[in-house]
């Protein structure tokens, strides 16, 4: 029989994230299951910076990951306390670094049955400048993983659309 003790969530704090956590949020009490929800911080590209001169730049980056992980510490315990029952263990976790490697490595720490991750199924010049976090989740990840799109970015609708063409 299908069972999943530990439930792992990232999370990025838009809306398609939360709709994934409705979900994981489901599973984890179905299954009776933890639940982890991660956050990363991503890398901070710094183009044409010289090598030896990071020190320079108008940007402090180790300044800037430390209090984008406070906010983000914070920002998980208020989803946390708003979003998952009391009766679900709640793991929460922050991270820095690549967004896919930083999901798949906490899955592997946290042994994860299961990831439930939000697509924001993006296309064209977005998908190519954003990647897809989802989709390399998705190839790499050593457990099952449920993707969920946010019913704002699904296509299909319940409702067939019918256009009415004048002559």
């Amino acid at each position: 029989m299908l069972s999943f003790r530990n439930v792992l969530c990232p999370t990025d704090f838009s809306e398609p994230s939360y709709e994934a956590l409705r979900v994981a949020v489901e599973v984890a009490l179905t299954f009776d299951a933890h639940l982890t929800i991660v956050h990363v911080v991503p890398t901070v590209p710094v183009l044409g910076a010289p090598v030896d001169g990071l020190g320079s730049l108008p940007l402090n980056v180790t300044a800037y990951v430390r209090d984008m992980t406070v906010q983000s510490e914070k920002l998980l315990a208020e989803i946390a306390h708003d979003r998952v029952p009391a009766e679900v263990q709640t793991r929460l976790v922050v991270a820095s670094g690549d967004p896919a490697d930083e999901i798949l490595l906490a899955a592997d720490r946290e042994s994860a049955d299961a990831i439930v991750i939000a697509t924001h199924g993006w296309k064209g010049w977005r998908r190519f400048l954003f990647g897809s976090v989802a989709e390399s989740v998705v190839r790499s990840a050593l457990c099952p993983v449920l993707t969920i799109r946010h019913p704002v970015f699904r296509k299909h609708t319940a409702e067939p659309r019918v256009e009415t063409i004048e002559a």
